[in-house]
């Protein structure tokens, strides 16, 4: 397979119905973004939605989230939400996202780019690593706000 990488520009049906099979697969605790949702990831300055279709014009087959944004130690990036579709696993479309992330963070002047990653997500750490990420010995702390009885945050 040859991911196609591009940038969303703008909403449509389309990707409405790509977050709704893709996202399930990544996370069930979090709500599917719908058309609102998607439009103001797309339209913030600080963050990059990416998307991989399965050759040129073909169907989107994953996606990832690039933050950037300056803090006062420089310009730092994160990769968010990276999801391929389990029928597409395997064959280099989340590699393609996260190359065209780097390249990208790059290019907005950050050092550096982070993500996290479930230990439990054994394919997804493997291309982390064959990516050239490097486990980082650090405390990643969380404080959920507003949690619901049962809602693991």
């Amino acid at each position: 397979m040859s991911a196609a990488v591009g940038e969303v520009a703008e909403v449509d049906g389309e990707l409405v119905e790509a977050f709704a099979r893709l996202a399930p697969q990544l996370t069930r605790s979090a709500p599917v973004p719908g058309p609102d949702g998607l439009a103001e990831i797309v339209a913030s300055p600080a963050t990059r939605l990416l998307v991989a279709r399965d050759g040129p014009g073909g169907p989107i087959v994953g996606t990832l989230t690039l933050v950037v944004f300056r803090i006062p130690t420089g310009v730092r990036a994160w990769i968010e939400d990276v999801v391929t579709d389990e029928a597409a696993r395997g064959r280099g479309v989340g590699a393609a996202l996260v190359a065209r992330a780097v390249e990208l963070a790059a290019a907005a002047g950050a050092r550096t780019v982070d993500l996290t990653s479930r230990p439990e997500r054994e394919a997804a750490n493997r291309l982390y690593e064959r990516a050239g990420f490097v486990r980082r010995e650090t405390n990643v702390y969380r404080i959920v706000i507003g949690n619901k009885a049962g809602d693991p945050g």
